[in-house]
């Protein structure tokens, strides 16, 4: 019995913090819910001089960084990864976990449209439509 209990207290001990979690309810004093419905969530994400987040997901996004600044990315396992951002740019971020850090001396803002459920692709529609309207 021992031998049984003693690595399964291990595997829970250990893999539930690991298990990635939403932003917003895993770091509410970073993440902010600003709109959401069946398709998109939209979060504002503020980060002062040198904090840091929690390890947590998003499903693929899109980003508009709203200031200047230098953030870390650590992903589980490790890995580490510094990225700049300039205000104004806006970018496709495919889902991902990560714990996120302000590298930066002034505050950090993005606004993140999280991308809900399956997207339609028009480029297969229009080639179903195309093939329906050669009869």
């Amino acid at each position: 019995m021992r031998r049984i209990l003693l690595p399964l207290l291990f595997v829970i001990a250990f893999a539930i913090p690991v298990m990635a979690q939403d932003a917003a309810k895993a770091d509410p004093n970073h993440y902010k819910v600003e709109f959401e419905n069946a398709r998109v969530r939209v979060l504002r994400v503020k980060y002062g001089p040198h904090e840091k987040s929690v390890m947590h997901s998003h499903p693929d996004s899109i980003a508009i960084f709203q200031t200047d600044g230098r953030v870390k990315f650590t992903y589980p396992g490790g890995k580490t990864e510094e990225r700049d951002m300039k205000a104004g740019t806006t970018l496709f971020t495919p889902a991902a976990t990560h714990l996120p850090e302000n590298l930066s001396d002034v505050d950090m803002e993005v606004i993140l449209v999280e991308l809900k459920g399956a997207t339609h692709k028009p480029a297969k529609r229009k080639a179903a439509h195309a093939a329906a309207n050669q009869h």
